[in-house]
């Protein structure tokens, strides 16, 4: 009996992640959408933009100034949530994207252990930036080329 089945081992590439920072969002006018601009935080210092809805837009303006609402935005609220539940966003990744549209996952760490969840890049960014300690932006070195 064999415990070792004779199959070609599958090579599955890892993605390798770079450091970003929220440099700016911008809204061009007349477009009705803001665009976010990210910076790599090492050399050689590529930049990332991509189109987001205005509300995303404004609540990643807010959350980057560190301001809150008279009454708590969805963002701020699930921010909140997550801090008051002992869940720590760790990072949110940047991971691939398709016909213009950007994929990204959030990734936490529970109490049960570690948790990625798929999400918007914008969505993960304002929870990155709504964490006591500001989580990691990265993005898959792929998108940079």
């Amino acid at each position: 009996r064999r415990d070792v089945v004779d199959s070609p081992i599958e090579q599955v590439a890892h993605p390798n992640f770079r450091v970003m920072e929220l440099v700016e969002v911008l809204v061009p006018l007349p477009q009705m959408h803001a665009v976010v601009q990210l910076v790599e935080r090492e050399s050689p210092h590529r930049t990332l933009s991509f189109p987001i809805g205005l509300a995303e837009g404004a609540a990643q303006a807010a959350a980057k100034e560190r301001t809150a609402g008279v009454r708590p935005s969805t963002h701020e609220l699930f921010a909140e949530t997550l801090a008051r539940l002992n869940v720590d966003v760790i990072a949110v990744r940047l991971t691939g994207e398709s016909d213009g549209v950007y994929r990204a996952e959030l990734d936490c760490m529970t109490a049960r252990g570690r948790e990625v969840f798929d999400c918007r890049p914008s969505d993960g960014l304002v929870l990155a930036l709504r964490q006591t300690v500001i989580a990691p932006l990265l993005a898959d070195e792929r998108l940079l080329a």
